[in-house]
């Protein structure tokens, strides 16, 4: 079984910052995209940034500039630095990583389970 767990939500002020992590454990042969997503309240999920297996990246333009994804595949971890944080990037963030299981010629998507993050005007 594949499990990712998220760490480094927070409170911070307005202009702050904070880094993310996603760390993924279990049985798995390789990790395609590495995604970033949030969901606000009322609103609906939305991908905030994406990093493939040879590291292009693409971003939403609400957070262009301000937040940075990366990954390390050794450690099995992506990660988003925010900063010049807004009241607007409030939401809970998740991770997804697209999975491939040893022996398996699929891949499978597996969600964290969320941090908050809250941006105080």
């Amino acid at each position: 079984q594949v499990q990712l767990v998220e760490t480094g939500g927070g409170l911070v002020q307005t202009g702050g910052s904070l880094r993310l992590s996603c760390t993924a454990s279990g049985s798995i042969f390789s990790i395609y995209a590495m995604d970033w997503y949030r969901q606000a309240p009322g609103k609906q999920r939305e991908l905030v940034a994406t990093i493939n297996i040879s590291n292009i990246t693409n971003y939403a333009d609400s957070v262009k500039g301000r937040f940075t994804i990366s990954r390390d595949n050794a450690k099995k971890t992506v990660y988003l630095q925010m900063n010049s944080l807004k009241p607007e990037d409030t939401a809970v963030y998740y991770c997804r990583d697209e999975v491939q299981l040893p022996g398996g010629r699929f891949v499978y998507q597996y969600w964290g389970q969320g941090t908050q993050v809250t941006v105080s005007s």
